[in-house]
């Protein structure tokens, strides 16, 4: 029984993102982040591979509940068809607003959403990464933009922020943005 609890708890990894041995980086985030400037489109320029992102055009669009949390709305074209995603991220720590949770599901804790830079107008660099047991974490990266394509010199410098953060940027992947609209 117990090889069967490490091979289950090791499986997702076998198709997963990018992971590492030892616990999480912790990179700076944003100073002074305000969220009403974050709310709205963002479109995933390139990111850390994902299970949960395979299709083009990704987008990610942000709203206020009456209730405080945010709404996010995520899509993509997959499989000739958009498919859509709602979840809900709330500012877990008033003192540190740029480290927000998200959650697809009631039944799913909140995972980290750390918004290291963003210039609320043109572009931001989001990270997260889940602890497992700080054996090894799985990473996720992605560079947004408000609009579908960011000019290369901001995507190298997302690119040299998370590096500079000891984030492994090398199976990075552009997003594909073209026939969306």
């Amino acid at each position: 029984m117990f090889p069967i609890f490490w091979i289950l708890l090791l499986l997702p990894l076998v198709s997963a993102q990018t992971y590492h041995w030892g616990p999480c980086p912790t990179p700076s985030v944003q100073p002074n982040f305000n969220l009403q400037q974050y709310l709205g489109t963002w479109y995933e320029i390139a990111k850390l591979p994902a299970s949960f992102e395979r299709g083009k055009c990704i987008q990610a669009d942000y709203s206020l509940r009456g209730d405080g949390t945010i709404r996010v709305l995520n899509s993509q074209f997959y499989k000739g068809k958009v498919r859509t995603v709602e979840g809900t991220a709330v500012v877990q720590d008033p003192k540190k607003p740029a480290k927000l949770g998200v959650s697809f599901s009631y039944f799913t804790p909140y995972s980290p959403y750390w918004v290291l830079s963003t210039d609320y107008v043109s572009g931001a660099v989001v990270y997260s990464c889940t602890d497992v047991l700080r054996i090894f974490h799985v990473d996720y990266a992605w560079i947004l933009g408000r609009s579908r394509f960011l000019p290369a010199e901001k995507v190298e410098y997302a690119r040299q922020l998370l590096a500079k953060e000891n984030i492994d940027t090398f199976k990075m992947s552009v997003t594909d943005q073209t026939g969306c609209d």
